[in-house]
């Protein structure tokens, strides 16, 4: 059986296509060998950020399902970095370059998209159903059924936020320089994912700092999993949180660049008949194929995994050493 370690905008990841096994593994065994495999310490290859596992769709229009299963064991809504590398899979096992992808909530539209660099393979994927209403977070104790560009002193009160689910969950909130580099984020990050009085389910936190017209630097300590290089879904709705609260900035029907930690992407903010969805364009990065047998899968035991290494990774460094560092948080080079 082969496995691939893959990321987005180094959001890293093993990935699983279960149609492939005589026996699939049961949940139980996706979340042993997830927690396992992706543990930086007794994990493979410096753990990852989850496992993204592929399925056959029980939607007609989807050519396949993709289930997220986080570090911690905790199963994700929706990934957009992970969507990408899905489908870059999927686009090679099928022979085509535009489908769906059936997620949790919604059966999403990809298509192979222009190469960001020479052995940098694009991917651009649909974000959606957007939703701001607090029941769909969910969010309590805010005094608003919507939050957009409003203060919510008892988190940190001088900032504003904003919430939406992409359909995950996102508190966002635009700050300066200073702000972005400060331990806020990974503190404001850890408390409202423990148990809290507003956020029940927990939330990703996203901080941006405005960098000139159409671009951005967003930073996001991520449910399930910590500070992570990227997170696809925070990196959107951060682009249409942008787009809304910072009009003169951000536009709809315009690429935004996002850098991130971990290199950067685009999207594209949509209004259509009142209804939000973004693009998500960024790299589909292969760095590994794993052989291991179906019996060591089922039973999460990763001693005897044969490991071979792809040219991809070399690649992709050679294309985010030309990014900018951004106010000494560096982009990973």
């Amino acid at each position: 059986m082969q496995i691939d370690k893959v990321h987005g905008s180094e959001n890293h990841f093993f990935l699983l296509d279960q149609t492939q096994l005589q026996t699939k593994l049961t949940d139980q065994e996706l979340i042993n060998f997830a927690t396992k495999i992706t543990n930086p310490q007794t994990g493979l290859l410096q753990g990852a950020d989850g496992v993204l596992v592929i399925d056959e769709p029980t939607h007609e229009t989807a050519l396949a399902q993709m289930r997220v299963i986080n570090a911690d064991g905790s199963e994700a809504s929706m990934c957009g970095n992970g969507l990408r590398t899905v489908s870059r899979y999927l686009s090679k096992k099928f022979q085509v370059d535009q489908f769906k992808v059936q997620t949790l909530n919604a059966d999403l539209k990809v298509s192979k998209a222009k190469d960001f660099a020479p052995n940098v393979p694009a991917f651009s994927v649909e974000i959606s159903p957007v939703s701001f209403d607090a029941e769909k977070l969910p969010f309590h104790n805010a005094n608003h059924q919507q939050l957009v560009d409003e203060p919510w002193p008892e988190l940190l009160p001088e900032l504003k936020f904003t919430a939406l689910a992409v359909p995950n969950p996102h508190l966002i909130s635009f700050v300066s320089a200073e702000e972005l580099a400060s331990d806020d984020l990974g503190t404001l990050g850890k408390r409202l994912n423990e148990p809290n009085p507003y956020f029940p389910d927990g939330v990703n936190v996203s901080f941006a700092e405005i960098l000139g017209q159409n671009k951005l630097f967003v930073r996001t300590f991520e449910r399930g999993v910590g500070f992570t290089n990227a997170c696809g879904t925070g990196m959107s709705a951060t682009s249409l949180a942008f787009a809304l609260t910072h009009p003169d900035e951000g536009q709809f029907d315009q690429e935004i660049t996002v850098y991130n930690p971990g290199g950067l992407v685009k999207t594209n903010v949509h209004k259509r008949n009142g209804i939000y969805d973004i693009d998500l364009i960024g790299n589909a990065t292969v760095t590994h194929h794993l052989e291991i047998s179906e019996a060591d899968l089922h039973a999460a035991k990763l001693t005897d995994v044969q490991i071979n290494k792809t040219d991809e990774e070399t690649s992709y460094q050679k294309f985010v050493t030309q990014l900018p560092k951004i106010n000494n948080i560096s982009v990973k080079s």
